[in-house]
């Protein structure tokens, strides 16, 4: 089960899988209406190391990016904890910017994993991974799942 992090817990955690020789891999996303095509990413993220941190928008933070009316729908802690409990994820840290980049460059993961609605060069932080000996992995969509869609249809 994942924790709750501040960045410094997430920074000794990283410090620790380096120590250990392993795969430290960062995803990050809103994470507002959980389903089955965030739990593919997830799971896939996971299986591409030995510790998966995800990155969540702030409450703030996802009012800031536009999502739509109502959301998000659950507060961060509440999003927060449902990630934490799944299985492929060993840790779940809040952030407060737009986007993770700060998160990234602090904690250099050796894998940066986005959903296949990016391409590549829309990545925030691929340049920086990249130039750091790391990659960018990029996990194709589970058809007919969103969360703007599940939103839009309790309205």
């Amino acid at each position: 089960m994942g924790e709750i992090l501040t960045l410094e817990d997430a920074l000794r955690r990283r410090a620790a899988a380096r120590v250990l020789g392993q795969t430290f891999v960062f995803t990050n996303g809103c994470f507002d209406i959980l389903h089955p095509g965030h739990v593919e990413l997830l799971r896939r993220a996971g299986e591409l190391g030995q510790y998966l941190l995800v990155g969540i928008n702030s409450d703030r933070s996802v009012r800031s990016l536009d999502k739509g009316a109502g959301r998000p729908a659950q507060d961060e802690r509440a999003r927060a904890t449902v990630l934490g409990a799944l299985s492929a994820v060993d840790g779940v840290l809040i952030f407060d910017e737009e986007t993770p980049l700060r998160l990234i460059e602090a904690l250099r993961p050796d894998v940066l994993v986005k959903g296949g609605d990016y391409k590549p060069e829309q990545v925030v932080g691929r340049e920086f991974v990249e130039r750091e000996g790391g990659r960018v992995v990029i996990v194709p969509l589970v058809p007919g799942h969103s969360s703007t869609k599940i939103a839009a249809s309790l309205r």
